[in-house]
């Protein structure tokens, strides 16, 4: 039988057992609540913060990776609900931020920041629905951005101009899929080996060769306090960060050519991947730890949009033929343990999700070593965008296992 035979029998298998699952396991519904936590998260957001360019509490309204993914996972939402409201909602961010032709508010390419590249992702769709010019150049502003965009003497982007030398885990999510899609919509062939070659990289230099999980940053230059002086790469295998990366991988291969040389190199990082990330997770809870490998360590915490993260990863990359059907019931578990530990409805019938890690990075200002104590140490917080996101994405996911109703 072959490989996608048996992901179908199990998908199948698997949407009728998750339907009780989530039945028994979810939150407290309101009487009023749809049967899709995908649409209920989103309907959510909107309550909170009526005004898109708010929904981040931690940053003024600006053009941020933050928003863009919160706004591509509520677009991917309205494709497969047609809550006009949704559409409209991630429609007025993009109409707030983009005032011409040429210009995007707030955003300037000058910095050379990765992180904003990754709002550009719903344009794509914005453009192709509503033909407004605006829209699609300023897909092409960012595109010229990643055309003058630094990079390592091996030719990986900088993380940003800020951070000289450094690749992030962070950074292939923000720009890698972007790039993908960009190079598919405007037939740009030769940038596919770009994107696999940022993938391939950060994988190279990050890559611990025991457990197979990926370090958060890797400095070329060795300069950095949390860099490694014979690697180069950071102390600590955070969760978000590899969670990042998961994401990138399986978004990627959706405009891969399927003939490319390095397909299947990508597929077999995505495999290495899943591999990894199921040995380090939680037994008991299905959840994954802020620092993967160190559960049991004191203060440690199970953290929501890491494990949002890889809940969509293994389902996506299990839907669409990547990975063994196998890792269908780690993401299931997965998502188990986000509704029974981080799931809750408040007074108004909003959903919440907790225990999200607010932000982790490396050196700045105040300096971040990328040590234990600095990664359990940082705030937690509720309804972060960067759980908020993965959470309706691994619930779209969750969704299309379920049986449809007849």
């Amino acid at each position: 039988m072959k490989v996608r035979d048996k992901i179908k029998i199990t998908l199948a298998v698997s949407g009728l057992i998750l339907t009780l699952l989530l039945l028994s396991c979810r939150p407290q519904p309101t009487k009023n609540e749809p049967l899709r936590l995908s649409v209920k998260m989103c309907e959510s957001v909107m309550q909170r913060s009526p005004e898109p360019w708010n929904l981040d509490p931690d940053h003024e309204p600006k053009w941020e990776y933050t928003y863009g993914l919160v706004l591509k996972a509520m677009l991917e939402t309205w494709q497969t609900s047609s809550e006009d409201r949704i559409f409209q909602y991630v429609k007025a961010y993009y109409d707030h931020f983009i005032v011409n032709d040429s210009t995007i508010l707030t955003y300037k390419p000058e910095d050379f920041n990765i992180d904003r590249i990754n709002p550009g992702k719903p344009l794509f769709l914005l453009y192709e629905i509503t033909r407004e010019s605006r829209y699609e150049q300023a897909i092409h502003l960012l595109r010229d951005q990643m055309r003058n965009h630094p990079r390592t003497s091996e030719s990986g982007f900088w993380h940003k101009k800020i951070y000289p030398h450094q690749m992030w885990l962070d950074g292939i999510y923000m720009a890698s899929p972007f790039l993908a899609q960009y190079a598919k919509t405007y037939h740009e062939p030769e940038l596919f080996n770009d994107i696999a070659k940022q993938i391939l990289l950060i994988e190279k230099h990050t890559r611990d060769s025991k457990s197979g999980l990926l370090y958060h940053g890797w400095d070329e230059s060795r300069q950095q306090r949390w860099a490694d002086p014979k690697t180069g790469h950071s102390p600590h295998f955070w969760g978000r960060a590899m969670g990042w990366y998961g994401m990138a991988l399986t978004d990627v291969l959706d405009y891969f050519p399927e003939d490319h040389s390095v397909r299947q190199d990508i597929i077999d990082v995505l495999d290495r991947f899943a591999r990894a990330i199921t040995a380090v997770q939680d037994p008991q809870s299905g959840l994954w730890y802020q620092v993967l490998d160190q559960g049991d360590r004191k203060g440690n915490y199970p953290e929501s949009s890491a494990s949002a993260m890889f809940v969509y990863t293994l389902l996506k990359g299990c839907r669409l033929g990547y990975l063994d059907p196998q890792y269908l019931a780690v993401a299931e578990k997965g998502y188990r343990g986000i509704l029974k530990q981080f799931l809750r409805y408040d007074e108004q019938g909003n959903l919440n999700i907790t225990s999200a890690c607010a932000v982790a990075g490396l050196g700045g200002n105040p300096y971040r070593d990328g040590s234990y104590d600095y990664y359990v140490s940082t705030k937690i917080a509720v309804n972060d965008p960067k759980a908020v996101g993965p959470f309706i994405l691994a619930s779209l996911e969750m969704e299309k296992l379920q049986p449809k109703n007849k």
